[in-house]
C-alpha cells in the first residue's frame, strides 16, 4: 500500500517506517525511527540507519498527527 503525503509517495505497508511512525503518533509515543517489530509478523525491529528512513518515519508520524486519531487512555 502506498500513501502520498507532502507531495511524496511512501510505502505504508504494515511494519514499514511510515506505518511505524504513524502508529507511534497514534499511541502518543515519542518519535523513535524504526520499522518492523509488530506482533511478530512484520519482522524484527530495525532502527533507522539513514536519513531517508528517518524522513519516511517522521512523515508517517506527521501524517497521523494531521489526519489520524490518537488512542484515548482511561
Amino acid at each position: 500500500m502506498k500513501k502520498t503525503f507532502e507531495g511524496k509517495e511512501y510505502d505504508a505497508e504494515h511494519g514499514s517506517f511510515f506505518d511505524r511512525g504513524s502508529a507511534d503518533s497514534f499511541y502518543c509515543r515519542a518519535p523513535n525511527p524504526h520499522r518492523g517489530g509488530v506482533a511478530g509478523n512484520s519482522g524484527p525491529r530495525l532502527n533507522a540507519s539513514n536519513q531517508e528512513d528517518v524522513d519516511t518515519y517522521m512523515a508517517g508520524y506527521r501524517y497521523n498527527d494531521m489526519f489520524g486519531e490518537k488512542k484515548e487512555y482511561e
